[in-house]
């Protein structure tokens, strides 16, 4: 048989494009946390407990760090609050938790800042909103005294403009600009327009106040998809500072998380955003770190960032219709992240481990070959017997009753085995 000749160019390999913006540092103690530049796109996260609570505030942000959140912002709102934070500081230093705070400001940070220095330094980095920091003649003083603080300090600020907190008087500005054009813009331009100038101009505005340009961070968050990667491709083009992706009340559930994912990949592949952070509405009796899991989850799944071991599992189908290779998968799963915070200070590079726990024999042998340890639960009417594989070989067959304790204990032995110190010691 003749070969065919080959005319067409190899396939491109998908990759997410390189990022692009300055380097700011969010730190605490020899925490540094950078954000931007070279530096691996960060999760973070918000706490959903009343600051003034400070050990309540303290134990769910460590929660939440401990899920995988390299930040964590709190709510700063009243006098009570602002005198909280050194104390949430304080508790977390004890617990060994160094992750850095920011400080969630609206409306009244300018005098929070200026009269409770101690949260001031607390805070690693401030979250300002320009479309609620002062009216007329005071929106420009009042923006002044908490850069002024930020720069006494050396702190980081996110300049977040949210559309559902738009600068008004930015906005009426513009559609007064807009009315005079001889074609007029979309009113969704126009907002548009305004969430990006009003981030913009802040920036540089604090910049022109004594701000370090290289901490300042970036946000314009809507709460639609389409909407939010318009807003972020405009802004990227327009600016070099490090950028913020969320989708501002994303929603619960399965809505919440489709709709990050969706708007934040897209964004994400384009080499657009330095840091991230979904916005999930907790179901009733849901963890507040399930959104940690999320955004850690999408960086994953893009091949941005490894969090944790994957777990391979497929979605059964006839010849599944036990539910024990659903039970495994899932235990597996929640064992390896309930392990994570000990495995990543025990067992550095355990977080690229892979494991499959596949249904039946049709793909389960293929797909545990490919993982670093697998097994292959027989499927309906078939054998009871249960091949495991690692690093690529078939190394027994698992029988009987206590299949899953059996491979829960194979998985720990190999970690210890194949990340410990004792198997990264040169010989």
């Amino acid at each position: 048989m003749q070969d065919l000749p080959i005319t067409q160019q190899p396939i491109a390999i998908a990759s997410p494009l390189p990022r692009k913006s300055r380097q700011a540092r969010v730190v605490w103690r020899n925490n540094v946390v950078t954000v931007g530049g070279d530096a691996p796109v960060r999760v973070q996260s918000m706490t959903n407990t009343d600051t003034v609570d400070a050990v309540e505030t303290a134990i769910q942000v460590r929660q939440l760090a401990q899920a995988g959140s390299e930040m964590v912002r709190i709510t700063v709102n009243t006098p009570e609050a602002a005198a909280a934070v050194p104390y949430i500081r304080e508790q977390l230093d004890r617990m060994g938790e160094y992750v850095p705070l920011v400080g969630d400001f609206h409306y009244n940070g300018h005098r929070l800042l200026t009269e409770y220095p101690a949260c001031a330094e607390a805070l690693s980095k401030y979250r300002i909103n320009p479309g609620n920091v002062g009216k007329g003649d005071k929106k420009d003083k009042q923006f002044g005294q908490m850069i002024e603080a930020a720069a006494r300090y050396d702190k980081a600020v996110r300049i977040g403009v949210n559309w559902g907190s738009l600068d008004q008087e930015l906005m009426a500005r513009l559609m007064d600009e807009n009315s005079r054009r001889t074609q007029p813009w979309d009113t969704r331009q126009v907002m548009f327009e305004a969430l990006i100038s009003s981030a913009v101009d802040s920036a540089r505005l604090a910049e022109s106040m004594g701000l370090n340009g290289d901490n300042i961070i970036l946000s314009c968050k809507v709460s639609g998809v389409q909407d939010l990667i318009s807003v972020y491709r405009a802004l990227a083009q327009r600016c070099d500072y490090a950028l913020h992706l969320g989708l501002t009340e994303a929603g619960m559930g399965t809505k919440g998380t489709v709709a990050s994912a969706a708007a934040l990949s897209v964004l994400l592949q384009e080499g657009i955003g330095d840091t991230i952070r979904v916005s999930l509405t907790p179901q009733p009796g849901e963890a507040r770190t399930q959104e940690v899991v999320v955004a850690s989850e999408i960086l994953q799944a893009l091949g941005l960032r490894i969090f944790v071991p994957s777990v391979t599992a497929c979605p059964g189908c006839g010849r599944t219709t036990s539910t024990t290779f659903q039970e495994l998968a899932k235990q597996i799963d929640d064992y390896l992240r309930g392990q994570m915070p000990l495995w990543r200070m025990k067992y550095p590079g355990v977080e690229a481990m892979k494991v499959a726990v596949m249904g039946c024999i049709v793909n389960g042998p293929g797909e545990s070959k490919h993982a670093n340890i697998g097994i292959s639960l027989p499927g309906t009417g078939e054998a009871p017997a249960a091949p495991v594989y690692i690093d690529g070989e078939k190394a027994l067959t698992l029988r009987g009753e206590r299949i899953a304790e059996e491979f829960q204990a194979l998985v720990e032995n190999y970690v210890a085995r194949t990340y410990g110190a004792t198997a990264a010691a040169p010989a």
